[in-house]
């Protein structure tokens, strides 16, 4: 009799209501994805917006320092990515379904909280922003080849941000991480899209007559700081280790088909179409705009102007698919704190609240900072860059403890020394541009 008000412990030694809180949450809801999940959430995570500013910042960075910079940052964005897949289920019977839950294991249930969960929050957050930006400039760039002025009434950015949000005022409303494979499909489908469109539109083009690959400024100052947002640009398009964790979360795993094959096929897969989409766009769009190219290759394109207007589109899908990627765990976070730590009960009013305050948050900010170029190279640089670069890392060194002066010793030193430079110079031109930008910015005239 006196332990029948003890809770009942499940074979994974989860209670029952913890059991049913983690059914609850949008990351452990439903463990049903097949390998091909992981490949295009993968490619809706990583290629989005920051693929649009690779020709700028290779203008910024010239072609061997770009280039490079290209190659390094794709090798070592793998090579972390491969560790975390590594890691998910390196502990007998646990999963490490989270960012956070892996950073717990390695610096302790406090510490791990405090180093992980700020970095991944701000990258997810910064990133929901800069869709943001991305999805309402796409639209105004839509609507003005469509129906250019004078036979339409120009609007500014602001409001088509807002239209944008919209949109995410009704999805994020979607339960869970599993829920978003078709959104998420579609989304990495138009992203391979554009990225051709914009490629394949810059070759037909041809190299300008007067193009140049001379920096942009005449004061060497200038063109440090342009270097650094440069970097930042590069930081932002190689990230999408925020939320590898739970997506691999989503597929099943047995002691016999652990779930990190079917994951690392995926990512395999992954890699090889950010390859296809970022190298090209990049390399043919500065080789035809030179240093002309604007922060997004799709506003320097003009023509044919029903192809450019459709690339746009393409663009506004895939951004949708990727806010919905990024915002996710952190919906999982904020509700997992509501539930666990305050006690409020799982329901739907819980959800609806604060989904739609999280979408209102973004796009006010979205609308009062719409400056692509600055925020790509700061949050690349001041955020991305830790959780994509070295944190995976310092966790590997720390967990899997490879032999001092190995070669898997020197390749996580070297990762973390070029990360951390990353984080540290990038964030310096990224906030230079957004001061240079906001200058001249008002937010409804």
């Amino acid at each position: 009799m006196a332990f029948e008000n003890q809770p009942q412990i499940n074979n994974d030694g989860r209670t029952a209501e913890e059991k049913a809180i983690d059914d609850w949450l949008p990351i452990s809801a439903v463990r049903k994805a097949k390998w091909w999940y992981s490949a295009f959430h993968n490619v809706t995570a990583m290629v989005g917006a920051g693929v649009l500013g690779l020709p700028y910042a290779l203008s910024e960075l010239g072609w061997g320092p770009g280039i490079t910079i290209l190659v390094l940052s794709w090798v070592i964005t793998l090579y972390t990515l491969w560790q975390m897949v590594e890691m998910h289920e390196m502990v007998a019977g646990k999963r490490f379904d989270r960012y956070h839950e892996l950073g717990q294991h390695a610096f302790g249930e406090k510490l791990g909280l405090w180093i992980v969960v700020p970095q991944q929050l701000v990258v997810q957050i910064s990133t929901c922003i800069v869709y943001m930006v991305t999805g309402g400039k796409s639209l105004k760039k839509f609507h003005d080849i469509v129906c250019p002025p004078p036979k339409c009434h120009e609007m500014r950015v602001t409001w088509f941000i807002l239209i944008f949000a919209g949109v995410h005022f009704v999805l994020s409303h979607i339960p869970n991480f599993h829920s978003l494979s078709i959104i998420s499909l579609s989304a990495a489908v138009m992203s391979l899209s554009y990225s051709t469109i914009a490629w394949v539109t810059s070759v037909t083009k041809g190299q300008l007559k007067d193009v140049s690959y001379a920096p942009r400024e005449t004061k060497t100052s200038a063109n440090v700081f342009n270097f650094f947002n440069a970097l930042g640009d590069v930081g932002f398009a190689f990230a999408g280790h925020n939320v590898v964790l739970e997506i691999q979360a989503t597929i099943p795993s047995t002691a016999d088909k652990p779930s990190k094959k079917p994951m690392w096929k995926g990512v395999i897969l992954a890699y090889f179409i950010v390859a296809l989409c970022y190298f090209p766009v990049a390399i043919c769009g500065y080789y035809t705009f030179g240093n002309k190219v604007d922060d997004n290759i799709l506003i320097t394109l003009q023509k044919p102007t029903w192809l450019v207007a459709t690339a746009n589109m393409f663009v506004v899908v895939h951004v949708i698919g990727s806010y919905q990627v990024y915002a996710m765990p952190v919906f999982d976070i904020v509700e997992s704190v509501c539930v666990k730590k305050l006690h409020y009960a799982p329901s739907t009013k819980l959800r609806f609240t604060v989904r739609t305050i999280y979408v209102a948050i973004t796009m006010l900010i979205g609308m009062a900072v719409p400056f692509f170029g600055g925020l790509m190279g700061f949050f690349g640089g001041f955020a991305l860059a830790p959780t994509s670069y070295y944190l995976p890392c310092i966790i590997w060194l720390i967990l899997c403890k490879p032999k001092r002066f190995s070669l898997s010793w020197f390749a996580n030193w070297i990762c973390i020394v070029l990360g951390v430079l990353l984080m540290v110079v990038s964030p310096i031109g990224g906030l230079r541009s957004i001061i240079l930008s906001a200058k001249s910015y008002h937010i409804f005239s």
